[in-house]
């Protein structure tokens, strides 16, 4: 085991034999992060239907949280943290390196009364933020993206993760 890349409060936890919850909460991120990160090796690019393009559609079941005209929120169903929600566009953008000037839909927004133009990829941190508020997260959340086969990307849709109901932790992975 190295112990010089790990916490000092981590060594000292598991040199002196007590349990240390910070150390089980680590070790239980790095199992869930190696099985996403599986998922994104053996994953392929597709222009084809994903499996949010099939929640889109209502061919599977998901826990929608929120829907508008251009977007779809729902809840994950392999939670990282106790609220863990993805915000997806309803058009499929394989990755964030993909999403280009075709994706740049106008969105009005009435707010201070006046008229804020937001595009897509803004209004989907928009929603993002809107749902969190709703689902409690007033004190803080996380937003990810995962891009590419070494962000670990495992569903080639266009999609943001938020975490929250919880202190998150840094670094990430």
């Amino acid at each position: 085991m190295r112990l010089l890349n790990l916490p000092i409060f981590l060594v000292l936890g598991s040199l002196s034999g007590h349990k240390n919850s910070l150390n089980t909460v680590f070790s239980n991120i790095g199992r869930r992060m190696s099985s996403e990160v599986e998922k994104a090796r053996t994953s392929v690019r597709t222009q084809g239907p994903t499996i949010f393009s099939k929640i889109i559609d209502k061919e599977i079941p998901a826990d929608i949280i929120y829907e508008d005209d251009d977007c779809l929120a729902f809840r994950d169903i392999s939670p990282q943290a106790p609220t863990h929600f993805l915000v997806i566009p309803k058009k499929q953008i394989p990755t964030l390196d993909s999403a280009s000037s075709e994706h740049e839909k106008v969105f009005p927004f009435l707010r201070f009364h006046m008229t804020i133009y937001v595009k897509l990829l803004g209004h989907l941190m928009l929603v993002c933020s809107q749902v969190a508020q709703k689902e409690g997260l007033a004190s803080g959340y996380r937003v990810v993206v995962n891009n590419g086969p070494d962000g670990a990307q495992s569903v080639y849709h266009l999609h943001l993760h938020v975490l929250g109901g919880r202190q998150m932790q840094w670094p990430p992975g």
